[in-house]
Protein backbone atom coordinates (compact mmCIF):
# COMPACT_ATOMS: atom_id res chain seq x y z
CA UNK A 1 0.00 0.00 0.00
CA UNK A 2 1.53 3.57 -0.87
CA UNK A 3 1.31 6.84 1.06
CA UNK A 4 -1.63 8.13 -0.69
CA UNK A 5 -3.49 4.89 -0.29
CA UNK A 6 -3.06 4.71 3.44
CA UNK A 7 -4.22 8.28 3.36
CA UNK A 8 -7.23 7.71 1.03
CA UNK A 9 -8.10 5.37 4.06
CA UNK A 10 -7.68 7.55 7.01
CA UNK A 11 -9.84 10.21 4.59
CA UNK A 12 -12.85 7.35 4.96
CA UNK A 13 -12.31 6.85 8.93
CA UNK A 14 -12.75 11.05 9.22
CA UNK A 15 -15.83 10.69 8.01
CA UNK A 16 -17.44 8.67 11.24
CA UNK A 17 -15.40 11.08 13.64
CA UNK A 18 -17.65 12.06 16.93
CA UNK A 19 -16.96 15.42 17.34
CA UNK A 20 -19.51 17.58 18.97
CA UNK A 21 -17.48 19.90 20.90
CA UNK A 22 -14.35 20.61 18.77
CA UNK A 23 -16.05 20.15 15.37
CA UNK A 24 -12.43 19.29 14.25
CA UNK A 25 -12.43 15.62 12.59
CA UNK A 26 -9.67 13.49 12.65
CA UNK A 27 -9.37 10.00 10.79
CA UNK A 28 -6.50 7.71 11.11
CA UNK A 29 -5.26 4.46 9.29
CA UNK A 30 -2.31 2.35 10.67
CA UNK A 31 -0.40 -0.14 8.47
CA UNK A 32 0.94 -3.56 9.97
CA UNK A 33 3.72 -5.51 8.95
CA UNK A 34 1.71 -8.19 8.35
CA UNK A 35 -0.22 -6.14 5.05
CA UNK A 36 -3.14 -5.38 6.93
CA UNK A 37 -4.36 -1.64 7.55
CA UNK A 38 -6.52 -0.58 10.83
CA UNK A 39 -8.44 2.80 10.97
CA UNK A 40 -10.16 4.83 13.85
CA UNK A 41 -11.17 8.41 13.71
CA UNK A 42 -11.22 10.92 16.94
CA UNK A 43 -14.18 10.22 19.80
CA UNK A 44 -14.78 13.03 21.98
CA UNK A 45 -16.76 12.69 25.25
CA UNK A 46 -18.37 15.63 27.39
CA UNK A 47 -15.51 14.95 30.02
CA UNK A 48 -13.02 16.39 27.73
CA UNK A 49 -10.07 13.71 28.46
CA UNK A 50 -12.09 11.37 28.31
CA UNK A 51 -12.28 11.16 24.65
CA UNK A 52 -9.59 9.21 22.39
CA UNK A 53 -7.76 10.43 19.26
CA UNK A 54 -8.24 8.82 15.94
CA UNK A 55 -4.17 7.94 15.43
CA UNK A 56 -4.81 5.88 19.14
CA UNK A 57 -8.05 4.41 17.86
CA UNK A 58 -6.56 2.81 14.73
CA UNK A 59 -3.73 1.50 16.94
CA UNK A 60 -5.55 0.13 19.67
CA UNK A 61 -7.65 -1.98 16.84
CA UNK A 62 -4.56 -3.48 15.51
CA UNK A 63 -2.97 -4.06 18.74
CA UNK A 64 -6.28 -5.72 20.01
CA UNK A 65 -6.25 -7.50 16.86
CA UNK A 66 -2.63 -9.32 17.98
CA UNK A 67 -0.74 -6.66 15.46
CA UNK A 68 2.96 -5.76 17.31
CA UNK A 69 4.20 -4.60 14.03
CA UNK A 70 3.73 -1.98 12.03
CA UNK A 71 5.56 -0.09 8.84
CA UNK A 72 3.35 3.54 8.54
CA UNK A 73 0.65 5.57 9.85
CA UNK A 74 -1.35 8.65 8.17
CA UNK A 75 -3.35 11.04 9.90
CA UNK A 76 -5.66 13.23 8.28
CA UNK A 77 -7.77 16.37 9.55
CA UNK A 78 -9.07 18.85 7.71
CA UNK A 79 -6.37 21.54 8.77
CA UNK A 80 -4.32 24.68 6.42
CA UNK A 81 -1.25 22.33 6.90
CA UNK A 82 -1.01 18.28 7.00
CA UNK A 83 -2.17 17.74 9.99
CA UNK A 84 0.39 16.68 13.56
CA UNK A 85 -0.45 13.92 15.75
CA UNK A 86 -0.89 15.88 19.38
CA UNK A 87 1.34 14.91 22.15
CA UNK A 88 0.33 11.94 23.60
CA UNK A 89 -0.64 10.45 20.30
CA UNK A 90 3.53 11.19 19.41
CA UNK A 91 4.39 8.99 22.51
CA UNK A 92 1.98 5.85 21.64
CA UNK A 93 3.61 6.24 18.03
CA UNK A 94 6.57 6.04 19.44
CA UNK A 95 6.01 3.27 22.44
CA UNK A 96 4.43 1.34 19.16
CA UNK A 97 7.69 1.94 16.92
CA UNK A 98 5.87 3.00 14.06
CA UNK A 99 8.74 4.28 11.61
CA UNK A 100 6.63 5.96 9.01
CA UNK A 101 4.01 9.02 10.10
CA UNK A 102 2.32 10.56 7.49
CA UNK A 103 0.73 13.78 8.10
CA UNK A 104 -2.01 15.25 5.94
CA UNK A 105 -5.13 17.65 5.12
CA UNK A 106 -7.98 17.47 2.70
CA UNK A 107 -6.21 19.15 0.33
CA UNK A 108 -4.49 15.68 0.00
CA UNK A 109 -0.91 17.64 0.94
CA UNK A 110 1.38 15.33 2.57
CA UNK A 111 4.26 15.17 4.84
CA UNK A 112 6.02 12.13 6.13
CA UNK A 113 8.09 12.36 8.61
CA UNK A 114 10.31 9.39 10.81
CA UNK A 115 9.57 8.68 14.28
CA UNK A 116 12.89 10.39 15.61
CA UNK A 117 11.83 13.65 13.34
CA UNK A 118 8.59 13.12 15.19
CA UNK A 119 9.74 12.64 18.64
CA UNK A 120 13.02 13.02 19.03
CA UNK A 121 13.16 12.60 22.77
CA UNK A 122 10.78 9.93 23.33
CA UNK A 123 10.24 7.88 26.12
CA UNK A 124 10.77 4.41 25.84
CA UNK A 125 11.70 0.98 27.65
CA UNK A 126 15.26 1.80 27.88
CA UNK A 127 14.10 4.52 30.25
CA UNK A 128 12.59 2.02 32.77
CA UNK A 129 16.26 0.39 33.14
Amino acid sequence: MDDKDLVQVAMAYREHAYAPYSHFKVGAAVLAKSGKVYGGCNVENSSYPVGICAERTAICKAVSEGEREFLAIAIVAASASPCAPCGMCRQFIAEMKIPRILMANLKREIKAVTLPELLPFAFSEENLQ
